[in-house]
Formats: C-alpha cells, structure tokens, sequence
C-alpha cells in the first residue's frame, strides 16, 4: 500500500482508515481472515478485498456501517500510534509553506517521533526528491523505517538511527531545507549549516518553550543565517449561526406615532393644545408611554430575517510550540 498512489480498490495487506465518525477514526490492516470489533458489529476483512475505497460497508450484526477510506497524511496524522508528541495540520502547513518545499526538493529531518510530518514532506517532495529523516532512539527508529515500507515511501524516505546533536548529519549531503525537533536545536545549528545549500537554504527549529527560541536564534544569528522569525499558530474556529437581528429602530415610529396622538386628541377634545403638549412634552407623559409599548412591541415583531453569521469561538486552542525560520546565503569560495 502506498500513500503517493492512485489506488482505487482494497487489497489484501492495505493499510486503510476505518472511519465511524468525525472524532473515531481507526487504522486498520487488510488481512483475510481477521475480524474487527466495532461498536456497530463486526467487520470481516475478507467483505472489504475489492471493495472502492470510500464505500460504505454494512457490518454483520446490523446494527450500522462504516466507511473504508484511502490513509493520507492528514488521516495519519489523526490515527497514527503515538509514539511521542506530534506536530498536527496548522504547523505541518505553516512549515510546507515556509520551508518553501516542492515536488523535487531534499530535506532532512532531525527527530522523526512518530512520523507526522514525514509522510506530508514525503507526499510534497515525491516523487523525485528526498526526505532523509534523524531519531536518536533506536526502537522509535526501526518502528518508523518499518511503517515507511508499510506506506509504500521508502523511494521517498530515508529513516536512519543517528544521534544529530552529537554526530552531526550524515556525510555527504545537501539539501534544500532542514527540520529540526529536538530538546537544543541551537547545539544542532552548525551540523545543519555544513549540509544547507548556500543559496537560499531554509531551516526551521519547532520548540515548546520561548527560552528555546531565544537561543536557537542567538545559534542562528552568529552562523550568519538571515531573515530569522518566529511564528506561532494559533487557529480561531468559527461556529456558523442563523441569527434574526431586530428591526433598526431610526425614530420613525416616534415620530409618527405622536403625530397620531396629537390628530387623535385634536379630532376629540376639540382642539385641547394644552393637554396634548404636556402629554407630548412631559418625561412619563401618557403619550410618551404609549409611543414607547408601541415601539416595543414593532421591534418584537419586526425583524431582519435570519442571516447566516459567522461568530468566532470565544476559546482559542491551546499553544503547542514556536516556529522559528531562517535563511542561508553565503558564497564560499574555494
């Protein structure tokens, strides 16, 4: 099973994505004669061999469905078995971006954890350039080397076990970008310059805390790197409402409404000015108050119908680290 395929129909030994709903999303492994337990019944992989991906298949039981979609980065990112903390869509997408990679483009990574960012560098730079992606833990390691063959991305993806703060990058290498993920990225800022392309090589260091950024662009700094800043992504949901606005009040109604009284009052006392202007001009006149309720009551009743609204949530999702981006170029000579 490969994630930069155009694969149709199940196989055996694919890799899909058993969906149940929004915030339930499962991986799950083609194998015939296995049986998975949902809360909708059972599901016999052997129904799901030659089936499209995205079909809806009953389970036995029938008490329900569930969905059989083709695994992407995003997917992944969703399902993946954790193995340490992940990097999720808004920061993936703000790196991509930034690092300004594209279908060609070599890239190494320094602190592969659980493989979230691999597999979308994988997809952006497939298929002629390369990932070559660092972990200093050697069962972490062998687990990603082994889920990049599973996903069809070993062409794309060279994982290797390598301590980069210590050791450095391997030799000979250069590349277009560099990632960096680790506890000091300021002590890895030299390893990384020896592998840069001198023309305009990218690099990025992605840390919790600020005291990290501050010494990663101190690192930054003294080796020359330019255009040096630090983002932070902080997504704003909106939730989309139909709201009825009442009817603008101008001070028609008023208006028109004292002329009403004073023609009334004219018609039947005979022209008793007097009376009319102090309910006219007096605060709590009974006019006055009568204006009022009717007023009150033309607002309830009338309204601008329902408008569709977009109103931000008042509870923004919680920091999850800085992203710190610069540049390299330098001629060298010799």
């Amino acid at each position: 099973m490969s994630f930069l395929g155009d694969k149709k129909l199940i196989e055996e030994d694919d890799e899909v994505i058993m969906y149940l709903g929004h915030h339930n999303m499962t991986p799950l492994k083609i194998q015939s004669g296995h049986t998975t337990q949902t809360r909708y019944g059972a599901l016999k992989h052997r129904d799901l061999v030659g089936k499209r991906y995205g079909a809806r298949i009953a389970t036995h039981g029938g008490k329900g469905w569930v969905f059989i979609l083709k695994p992407t980065p995003e997917l992944w990112t969703v399902t993946l078995p954790h193995r340490t903390q992940i990097l999720y869509f808004t920061d993936i997408s703000m790196i991509t971006l930034e690092l300004e990679l594209k279908p060609g483009s070599k890239v190494a990574e320094a602190g592969t954890g659980s493989g979230s960012l691999s597999h979308a560098i994988a997809r952006t730079v497939a298929p002629l350039g390369h990932l070559y992606t660092y972990e200093f833990h050697k069962e972490r390691a062998d687990k990603a080397a082994e889920e990049f063959k599973s996903h069809g991305l070993s062409g794309v993806i060279t994982a290797e076990h390598r301590d980069v703060i210590k050791d450095g990058f391997s030799d000979p290498l250069i590349v277009d970008a560099v990632f960096l993920d680790l506890p000091s990225p300021w002590s890895v800022v030299p390893h990384a310059k020896k592998i840069l392309k001198t023309s305009g090589g990218r690099i990025c260091s992605f840390s919790p805390c600020i005291e990290q950024v501050q010494r990663t662009c101190e690192a930054l700094g003294r080796l020359r790197f330019s255009e040096i800043k630090t983002v932070e992504c902080l997504p704003r949901p909106y939730c989309i409402k139909a709201i009825n606005f009442p009817e603008p009040n101008l001070g028609f109604h008023q208006e028109k409404q004292a002329a009403g009284e004073n023609s009334s009052k004219r018609e039947t006392d005979g022209g008793d000015e007097s009376r009319a202007e102090a309910d006219e001009k007096g605060a709590d006149g009974p006019a006055k108050k009568r204006a009022r309720l009717n007023v009150s009551q033309t607002s309830k009743k009338g309204h601008i119908p329902g408008l569709t609204c977009a109103i931000p949530n008042r509870e923004i999702v919680g920091h999850s680290g800085y992203l710190t981006f610069a540049t390299l170029n330098e001629l060298r000579i010799g």
